[in-house]
C-alpha cells in the first residue's frame, strides 16, 4: 500500500474566498489547451487561425462549464435536480460530468465555426487534441480532492484516502484517468494530427479512444453510491455512457475515410 499524500484541496485563500485546486486544474488546462492551439493554428491546413484562439477557447470554456453540469444534473443527479431546481446554479457545491461537458463543448463549437465560417467538422478535428490536457489536469484535481476514488484493491499501489469513512485500500483510479485520458489520449490524438487526416477523422479518433480509455477504467472505479451498477450487476452507468461514444467514433472515422477516398477519386 502507498500512503495517499494528503494535499489540502484549497490551494489558497483569499479572505473569505477559497481557491481549491479542482478549480486551478481547470485554470491551468484552459492555458494550457491556448498554448497547444495557438502551436496548431499555424499549420497551413488549420481551421482556425492564432487571432481567433481566445475566442474559441472561451467558447469551449462555457461549453465545459454548462455542458458539464447539466449532464452531472441529467446522467448522475436527476432527482436531486429535480428535488432542487437551484442545485444545477451551485457549481461550487461540485458535480460535474465529463459526457455532458463533451456535448457542451460539441455546441460551443458548432456556434464558433458559424461565427468564423467553416465546417464543424474542421474546428472540432482543431479542438480533439486540446481537450485531453484538461481531461488529465481535471482528473489530478479529483485525486487531490479526493473523489472519484477506485474499487477496493490488494495491488501494492492500493491508497487509503482519508475522507473514505469505509477506509479500505483502493485503486487510485484518478490517476489512471490522468494517465490515459489525459497524457496517453493527448499523444495518441495529437500525433495522429499532425498531418492533415481526411475531414471528421480526428475527431472521430478522439472518441474512439476516450471510451475505450474511459470504459476499461470503469472496472476499477467506484460506482456512484446513489446508482451503483446499471446492468447485470457490472456495467456502469459510465460504461453506458460510453458506448455511443465508441460507435460515433468508429463512424466518424470510417465515413471521413470514405468521404476523403471519393473527393479524392473524383478530382483524379
Amino acid at each position: 500500500m502507498i500512503a495517499y499524500p494528503d494535499i489540502d484541496p484549497v490551494a489558497f485563500s483569499l479572505g473569505p474566498v477559497s481557491v481549491h485546486w479542482y478549480g486551478m486544474m481547470y485554470l491551468l488546462g484552459f492555458v494550457a489547451a491556448w498554448l497547444v492551439a495557438h502551436r496548431r493554428s499555424k499549420r497551413a491546413w488549420s481551421a482556425v487561425r492564432s487571432h481567433q484562439i481566445e475566442d474559441l477557447i472561451l467558447y469551449a470554456a462555457l461549453g465545459v462549464i454548462i455542458g458539464g453540469r447539466l449532464g452531472s444534473a441529467l446522467f448522475y443527479n436527476f432527482d436531486k435536480w429535480m428535488a432542487d431546481p437551484l442545485w444545477v446554479i451551485r457549481i461550487w457545491e461540485g458535480g460535474m460530468a465529463f459526457h455532458g461537458g463533451l456535448l457542451g463543448v460539441v455546441v460551443a463549437i458548432a456556434l464558433y465555426a458559424r461565427k468564423i465560417k467553416q465546417p464543424f467538422f474542421a474546428v472540432a478535428d482543431f479542438t480533439a487534441p486540446l481537450v485531453p490536457i484538461g481531461l488529465g489536469l481535471g482528473r489530478i484535481g479529483n485525486f487531490i480532492g479526493q473523489e472519484l476514488w477506485g474499487r477496493q484493491t490488494d495491488l501494492p499501489w492500493g491508497m487509503v484516502f482519508p475522507r473514505d469513512l469505509e477506509q479500505l485500500v483502493r485503486h487510485p483510479s484518478q490517476l489512471y484517468q490522468a494517465l490515459l485520458e489525459g497524457l496517453v489520449l493527448f499523444i495518441i490524438v495529437f500525433w495522429y494530427s499532425r498531418k492533415p487526416r481526411p475531414t471528421g477523422a480526428v475527431g472521430g479518433v478522439f472518441l474512439l479512444a476516450y471510451a475505450v480509455f474511459r470504459f476499461a477504467v470503469e472496472f476499477v472505479r467506484q460506482p456512484d453510491s446513489h446508482i451503483g451498477f446499471d446492468v447485470d450487476g457490472w456495467m456502469t452507468r459510465g460504461q453506458i455512457l460510453c458506448l455511443p461514444m465508441a460507435a460515433a467514433g468508429i463512424l466518424l472515422i470510417v465515413f471521413a475515410t470514405i468521404r476523403h477516398r471519393v473527393v479524392n477519386n473524383s478530382v483524379k
